[in-house]
């Protein structure tokens, strides 16, 4: 159904209007978590992922645009509209090709189920911009692998500049929580790679890593890297060659690299 508005005060707008996405998450009661999906990219890989609709907030030229198979294929969903400045005056919203949908936010599987199957894991541990987040889980599924697995001191995934950064990849790639990754996964019959800049590291193209028929990479923070515990825990210690004293790149950038000289040797 279709409603049409002239303030963002109505309790059902209140997702898109004031709910921060901590409020969102609604830890008290999983069962009504949400998320806010932006542009119809991004929204239509969400749905076909299963995920689902609950309200779609768009500007009035859009309901014939690119809102309008949305609309057709998901009849039971609210949709609220109004004019674009009235839209462009939600706070912290800028509006990215005039769509906003509010979806049930999906239930986590474990780390078993996930990694059940998986040849090759990215594991993110303090890794806290939702930008780089985003761009890494667009280079995890461009590239093949299987699954991300987040320490809980992460960014969110399903945040909205995250997911829209990911190009809808956050909807593609199996993800979930992890504690203790060098120890469960170590479990679970990974070899385990931390990325770090040390004395002691292989080179990314060292062939054990490449043969390793199950393979792990742990990456860190921005600013920090992988804590000392995490490397020691894991099997092996890697570095990217560096040239003209440069001594490290950008998290999302070493992901890039690594994913691509680790990814599985059929997935492209």
């Amino acid at each position: 159904m279709i409603h049409r508005i002239d303030t963002l005060t109505a309790p059902a707008l209140a997702p898109f209007a004031s709910l921060t996405e901590a409020q969102l998450r609604s830890r008290l009661d999983p069962s009504r978590a949400l998320i806010i999906v932006e542009s119809p990219k991004v929204i239509t890989s969400a749905l076909r992922a299963g995920l689902e609709p609950v309200s779609l907030l768009c500007e009035e030229k859009h309901i014939a645009g690119d809102a309008a198979e949305i609309i057709a294929a998901h009849p039971e969903m609210e949709v609220y509209t109004g004019s674009r400045e009235l839209l462009a005056s939600l706070t912290g919203y800028t509006l990215t090709r005039g769509l906003l949908c509010a979806m049930r936010r999906p239930a986590q599987p474990s780390v078993a189920e996930i990694c059940g199957d998986a040849r090759r894991v990215v594991v993110l541990e303090e890794v806290s911009d939702s930008t780089n987040i985003g761009s890494i889980f667009r280079s995890a599924a461009a590239l093949g692998f299987d699954a991300v697995l987040l320490t809980r001191n992460c960014c969110d995934p399903l945040g909205r500049r995250a997911a829209r950064v990911s190009m809808g990849s956050v909807f593609l790639v199996p993800w979930t929580w992890i504690d203790n990754p060098a120890e469960e996964l170590k479990s679970l019959g990974f070899t385990t790679a931390a990325l770090a800049l040390r004395t002691d590291s292989i080179n990314i193209d060292d062939p054990e890593l490449e043969d390793a028929p199950r393979l792990a990479l742990i990456l860190g923070s921005e600013g920090w890297g992988l804590p000392a515990a995490t490397i020691e825990a894991a099997d092996h210690t890697v570095c990217i060659p560096m040239h003209h004293t440069v001594d490290s790149l950008n998290v999302a950038a070493t992901a890039a690299i690594a994913l691509w000289q680790l990814r599985p040797r059929n997935a492209l």
